[in-house]
C-alpha cells in the first residue's frame, strides 16, 4: 500500500496543477495512469483483492448476458414473437402457484402438531382416568370412604371428555390431513417448477395457460384446505386412487413435421408398461390401501366405545349393583382404549392410507398420460415419443434399457413396473 500512496498523490497534483483544456486534461490522467508501475499492484500481498476481483469480473459476465438475454426476450415480445400478456399471465399463476406451496406447508406443519398434541392429551387423560378408578375402588372400601366419589366423578369426567376428543380427532384423522398436504406441497412445487420451465423455454402460446390453470384448479380440488364441509373423506366405501389432474385436451400441433419421436415399437412398448402398472403397481397399491382404510375403520370405533364403557364403569363402581366389576372395566377398558389410540394415531394409520392412495393415484395419472398419448391419432399432437421415454423411465426409477427389457417380458408377471415404491 506504501508504493502505491505517492504515485497517487503526484497523479493528483499534476492534475490540479494542469492548467490547460479538458482533451490534454485526459490525456495527461492516461499518461499518469499508465505510467504507474504495475509490477507493483502484482506484489501487493492483502489477502482477497484476487479472488474478489475475478468474482466480480464474473458477476459482470453474468450481469451482461442477463440483461443481452432480457433484451432479445423483449424484442421478440415486441416483434409478435411473445405476447407480454400472455408473460404476464404466467407469471401470475407462478406467483399463486409459490403461494399455495406456502400456505400447504404451513398447514401441514399446523395438522401435524395437532395429531402429536391431541395423541398425547388423549392417553393423559384416559390414564389419569383409569388410576383415579383405581383409587377410588380401594377407598370405598376403607374406614374413611370420603375420597371414593370425588375420585369417581373426576374419572367419569375425564373419561367422557377423552370420547368426546376421540371421536372428534378420529373424524378428522389429522395424520391424514398432514399427509395431504404435504403431497400438495410436493405437486404444487413440481407445477412451479413446470412453469418456469415454460417460461425459460419461451415456446408458450394461450393454450398453456388455461392448461396451467386448469391444473391449479384441480389440485384446489383434489387437496382442500378447509376443514369443514370441503375435507375429503376419511372412511370412504370404495378406495380409488388420488386424482389430482384435469381432464386432457387435445394440444395445438407442433410447426415440426415428422413421427415427433414414435415408431410403432415404441407404442408397443408402452402399452405392455401401461398394463403392468394397471395389474400390478396400481391394485397392488389399492390393496393396501383397503387394509389399511379397514384397521383404520376399526380403531376409530372401538376406541371410543372402550373408553364410554370406561366411563361407565367409573361411575358405577362402589354403587349397589357392582359386583367388583365396575372398577375392572373401568381400569382395563381405559388402558385398552390407550392402547388402541396410540396404534391408530402414533402409528398414523391414517397417513399410511393417504400415502397408499396417493401412490395408486400416481401411477394412475401415469396410465392416463401413456394411453392419451397413444389414442391421439396425430402424431404433432402428441408429446414427443422420445422425452416420454425418458419421463416415464425416470419416474419408474428404471434407465432406458431397463424399461424395454421390462416391457419385452412376457407378460411381467413377477415384476412390478416401478423400482421406487
Amino acid at each position: 500500500m506504501a508504493t502505491l500512496k505517492p504515485t497517487i498523490l503526484i497523479s493528483k497534483s499534476s492534475i490540479s496543477s494542469c492548467k490547460c483544456s479538458k482533451p490534454q486534461r485526459g490525456l495527461i490522467v492516461a499518461a499518469t495512469i499508465s505510467s504507474t508501475p504495475r509490477s507493483r499492484v502484482g506484489d501487493i500481498s492483502l489477502p482477497g483483492i484476487r479472488a474478489s476481483y475475478k468474482l466480480e469480473l464474473h458477476r459482470f459476465s453474468d450481469e451482461k448476458q442477463l440483461m443481452s438475454t432480457m433484451i432479445k426476450r423483449n424484442d421478440q415480445g415486441v416483434n409478435g414473437g411473445v405476447d407480454p400478456l400472455i408473460v404476464a399471465e404466467l407469471y401470475s399463476i407462478l406467483e399463486a402457484v409459490a403461494d399455495r406451496v406456502e400456505m400447504h406447508r404451513n398447514i401441514c406443519e399446523q395438522r401435524s402438531n395437532w395429531n402429536s398434541l391431541l395423541l398425547t392429551s388423549i392417553n393423559g387423560l384416559i390414564l389419569a382416568a383409569a388410576t383415579m378408578v383405581g383409587i377410588a375402588s380401594v377407598c370405598g372400601g376403607a374406614p374413611a370412604p370420603a375420597p371414593a366419589p370425588a375420585l369417581k366423578l373426576s374419572s367419569t369426567i375425564l373419561y367422557v371428555g377423552a370420547t368426546g376428543l376421540l371421536s372428534v380427532m378420529n373424524k378428522i384423522q389429522p395424520s391424514q390431513l398432514a399427509e395431504e398436504q404435504r403431497n400438495a406441497t410436493r405437486l404444487f412445487k413440481q407445477l412451479q417448477n413446470q412453469i418456469t420451465t415454460v417460461l425459460s423455454m419461451g415456446n408458450f402460446t394461450s393454450f398453456d395457460v388455461k392448461e396451467l390453470m386448469e391444473k391449479v384448479l384441480a389440485l384446489d380440488k383434489a387437496y382442500p384446505l378447509p376443514l369443514l364441509g370441503a375435507m375429503l373423506e376419511k372412511f370412504p366405501e370404495h378406495v380409488e386412487p388420488a386424482v389430482w389432474w384435469p381432464e386432457r385436451r387435445r394440444k395445438q400441433p407442433k410447426k415440426s413435421a415428422g413421427f415427433n419421436g414414435w415408431n410403432r415399437k415404441l407404442e408397443e412398448e408402452m402399452r405392455e408398461i401401461v398394463n403392468i402398472m394397471e395389474r400390478k403397481d396400481e391394485r397392488d397399491y389399492l390393496r393396501l390401501s383397503e387394509k389399511a382404510l379397514k384397521l383404520n375403520k376399526f380403531l376409530a370405533v372401538a376406541a371410543p366405545v372402550l373408553t364410554g364403557l370406561a366411563a361407565v364403569g367409573s361411575a358405577l363402581v362402589g354403587s349397589p349393583s357392582d359386583g367388583g366389576w365396575a372398577a375392572v372395566v373401568g381400569v382395563a377398558a381405559g388402558a385398552l382404549a390407550s392402547v388402541m389410540n396410540t396404534v391408530e394415531h402414533g402409528g398414523q394409520v391414517g397417513m399410511v392410507f393417504e400415502m397408499y392412495r396417493s401412490n395408486a393415484g400416481f401411477f394412475k395419472m401415469m396410465e392416463d398420460t401413456i394411453a392419451w398419448n397413444l389414442r391421439e391419432e396425430d402424431l404433432e399432437r402428441r408429446e414427443n415419443g422420445e422425452v416420454l421415454e425418458m419421463k416415464v423411465g425416470l419416474q419408474l426409477g428404471r434407465s432406458l434399457s431397463q424399461l424395454r427389457d421390462l416391457a419385452a417380458a412376457a407378460g411381467g408377471e413377477d415384476q412390478f413396473a416401478s423400482k421406487l415404491f
